[in-house]
C-alpha cells in the first residue's frame, strides 16, 4: 500500500461521522491535494467552540465564511462580528471564478454559488438593527466587571442597583446611572445613609469617572431601549436556512471597552435565556468573533474570569463560540483549553520571536506520524490550514492540512444599494430602531428633587410668613400698649383738677354769688 493510500485510509477512518456534518475541504500531503479525502465536522461537536487563527491575509475570513455558509445551510443560525466590514457579501452569490474551479476538482466537491439570508446588526449609528441592552438587565455584577472597579467601588454599585429596584427606579441608560449616582452624593445622601449605610462621596465619584470614560468609548448608544430580544438571532427563513447575522463593528475598532461590554452583555443574556440543551446532535447558535485579541488584550483580570466561565458554560445551551484572531496566543490557556474546532491558517517566521510563538502553537496540536507541525505552518498558502476537530465521540480527529473549499457566496462587501435593499427589506429593523426614552431613574429622581425642592421653598415660605406674622402681632400688641396708656393720662387729666386752680375756681364762684346777693340787696 503506498504512503498516500495510507494517509486516505488514516484521514477517512478518522473522519467517518454517523450524524450530520460539514465538509471543509480535503487534506493535503507534501503539498498535494488528495481528492476526496475529505475533511468533515460533525455537527454534533460544534457547540464545543472553536479557534481559526492565521497570519494577516492567509485567509481566515474566507474561513469564518464558509463556516458560517455551511451552518446556515443545514438550517443553524449564526452570529458574526464583522471588524473589517467584508462579510456583507454572503448576501449574494459569488459570481464564480475558474480557480474556484480548479480548487473544487482537486477537493472533489462540485461548486454551487449560493447567497444567504442576512440580517445587518450594528452597535452604532450605521445602518442596521440596533443592539442595545438596559442597565438594569446588564446587573450590577457585570457593570462592575466592564468599569473595573474596586471590590469597595463594586458594593455601592450593587447598593444602588438594590436601591433602584426598592424604589422603582429603572436603569435604563449611562444617564440614569448617573443621576442615581450624584443622587447618593447629594441629595439622597441622608435617605440612603439611613437605609443601606454610608456611601462615600470619593467612591461614587469614581465609579462617575468610569462611566464617563464608557460613554467615550460609544457605551451611551448601547445601553437603552429598546433591548434587543437575543431569540431574534435564532430565526429560520422561508427555505429553511438559518439567518446570518451580522454585527457591523468597523467604527469601533477603536474602542475595545465598547466590544467588551457588548460581547460580555450579549453571552451573558445568551446563557441566563436559553434553556439547556443536552445532547441535542446540533448547535442552536454559533457565534464567531473576528480579531478576538481586542476582547483579551483589553480586558481586566475580573473580565478575564467571566468570559472564561461563560465559555465553559454556554455549550449546554447549544451555543458554540469560535475566536477568530492572528495568534492562539492571543486567546487565554483557559479559554483555549475548551476550544474542540482548530483551524490554523499560515504563520511567518521572520523573527526569533515569531520562531518562538510557532513552536508553542505546534503544541497546540495533535502528533501526527505525516506531518513536522512546527514546519508546515510556514509553508501552508492562502486557503490552506492545519484542521482538527472533535469526532462524534469527542475524541480529537487526524490532523490534517487542509485545502478548504471556496465560499459560496461572494468574498466581498455589498454595493452601497445592495445594502439599502437589505435594510429596508428588514423587519427588525422596524421592531428595534424606534428611539425610546421613557420616564426611568433620571426622570424619576429629577422629579423627586424637584418635589422636595418645592417643598423645601414652600416650608421655607411658611416659616417666613409665620415669622412675618409673628412679628406683626408683637408690634400690634406693642401698639396697643402704647395707645392704652396715652389714654388713661388724657382721662385723668380731665378729671382731676390742680388744688391751685381748684382754689381759684371756688375763690370766683364765690364772689360771683356775693356779687349777685349784693345787687339783690340794693
Amino acid at each position: 500500500m503506498s504512503d498516500k493510500q495510507k494517509f486516505f485510509d488514516h484521514i477517512t477512518e478518522g473522519n467517518k461521522i454517523k450524524g450530520d456534518f460539514i465538509t471543509l475541504g480535503a487534506a493535503m500531503l507534501d503539498g498535494e491535494t488528495i481528492t476526496n479525502a475529505f475533511v468533515k465536522v460533525p455537527l454534533k461537536t460544534l457547540n464545543r467552540h472553536g479557534l481559526i487563527a492565521g497570519a494577516t491575509g492567509t485567509g481566515k475570513t474566507k474561513t469564518l465564511q464558509i463556516l458560517a455558509e455551511n451552518l446556515s445551510e443545514k438550517g443553524i443560525p449564526v452570529l458574526l462580528m464583522d471588524m473589517k466590514g467584508d462579510l456583507s457579501g454572503i448576501a449574494q452569490p459569488s459570481p464564480g471564478h475558474p480557480k474556484i474551479d480548479e480548487r473544487h476538482e482537486k477537493i472533489g466537491i462540485p461548486f454551487n454559488a449560493k447567497k444567504f439570508p442576512v440580517e445587518i446588526l450594528s452597535l452604532s449609528k450605521q445602518g442596521g438593527v440596533r443592539l442595545r441592552a438596559t442597565v438594569s438587565e446588564f446587573g450590577p455584577v457585570l457593570l462592575s466587571r466592564i468599569l473595573d472597579v474596586s471590590e469597595t467601588q463594586a458594593g455601592i454599585i450593587a447598593v444602588l442597583f438594590k436601591y433602584c429596584d426598592d424604589n422603582k427606579l429603572p436603569l435604563l441608560d449611562l444617564k440614569d446611572f448617573k443621576k442615581v449616582l450624584q443622587y447618593a452624593t447629594n441629595e439622597g445622601k441622608k435617605e440612603l445613609a439611613e437605609e443601606y449605610g454610608r456611601i462615600s462621596s470619593s467612591s461614587t465619584g469614581a465609579i462617575l469617572r468610569k462611566i464617563v470614560a464608557l460613554e467615550q468609548q460609544g457605551g451611551d448608544l448601547f445601553f437603552g431601549e429598546k433591548s434587543f430580544d437575543t431569540d431574534d438571532l435564532l430565526r429560520i427563513d422561508e427555505n429553511g436556512m438559518g439567518y446570518i447575522n451580522i454585527v457591523r463593528l468597523t467604527d469601533i475598532q477603536d474602542r475595545p471597552q465598547l466590544f467588551s461590554t457588548f460581547m460580555l452583555s450579549l453571552l451573558a443574556e445568551i446563557y441566563s435565556t436559553f434553556p439547556e440543551q443536552g445532547d441535542s446532535g446540533r448547535p442552536e447558535l454559533v457565534i464567531f468573533i473576528d480579531e478576538a485579541h481586542l476582547i483579551f488584550n483589553e480586558a481586566s483580570k475580573a473580565l478575564l474570569n467571566q468570559i472564561e466561565s461563560i465559555v465553559k458554560l454556554i455549550r449546554s445551551k447549544g451555543v458554540g463560540l469560535y475566536f477568530v484572531t492572528q495568534n492562539p496566543t492571543d486567546v487565554p490557556d483557559d479559554v483555549l483549553s475548551q476550544l474542540g474546532l482548530k483551524i490554523q491558517h499560515a504563520l511567518r517566521a521572520f523573527t526569533a520571536k515569531d520562531r518562538k510563538a510557532i513552536k508553542l502553537t505546534a503544541e497546540n496540536y495533535p502528533l501526527s506520524d505525516y506531518y513536522k507541525t512546527d514546519e508546515i505552518l510556514t509553508k501552508l498558502g492562502i486557503g490552506e490550514a492545519l484542521v482538527t476537530a472533535l469526532n462524534e465521540k469527542g475524541i480529537p480527529t487526524p490532523l490534517a492540512a487542509t485545502m478548504l473549499r471556496a465560499p459560496m457566496s461572494r468574498m466581498d462587501i455589498l454595493e452601497d444599494d445592495e445594502l439599502k435593499d437589505l435594510l429596508d427589506e428588514s423587519e427588525l429593523i422596524q421592531k428595534y430602531n424606534k428611539e425610546i426614552d421613557r420616564e426611568s431613574a433620571y426622570e424619576l429622581l429629577n422629579e423627586k428633587i424637584e418635589i422636595a425642592e418645592q417643598e423645601e421653598t414652600r416650608e421655607k415660605a411658611r416659616k417666613e410668613t409665620e415669622e412675618s406674622e409673628r412679628y406683626s402681632e408683637n408690634r400690634r400688641r406693642s401698639s396697643s400698649r402704647r395707645g392704652s396708656s396715652r389714654r388713661t393720662t388724657t382721662k385723668r387729666k380731665s378729671t382731676r383738677m390742680n388744688p391751685f386752680v381748684k382754689v381759684l375756681t371756688s375763690a370766683t364762684v364765690i364772689r360771683g354769688v356775693l356779687g349777685i346777693l349784693g345787687k339783690m340787696l340794693k
